[in-house]
């Protein structure tokens, strides 16, 4: 697969995938979907020669963040 085709694969995921998250009903469901983004968008900084920021987008975005939204969202109750 050409390089460039990859990227475009990986842009139109992200944006597919942020139009997912905004739409869901079920703030779960959008969490999920939002480190979803945060993955391929690590991925897309491995791609371009940025480890550090790639680390730090799997770590913080893709791993804290969505165990927050997580266990907040478990800890609320729906009205």
């Amino acid at each position: 697969m050409s390089v460039d085709l990859v990227n475009i694969i990986l842009v139109a995921a992200v944006i597919i995938l942020a139009i997912v998250t905004v739409r869901l009903k079920e703030i779960l469901f959008s969490a999920i979907a939002l480190a979803a983004v945060s993955v391929i968008v690590a991925i897309m900084f491995f791609r371009l020669n940025s480890p550090y920021a790639g680390v730090f987008e799997l770590s913080v975005c893709a791993g804290l963040i969505t165990a927050l939204f997580v266990s907040v969202t478990s800890l609320t109750r729906r009205e």
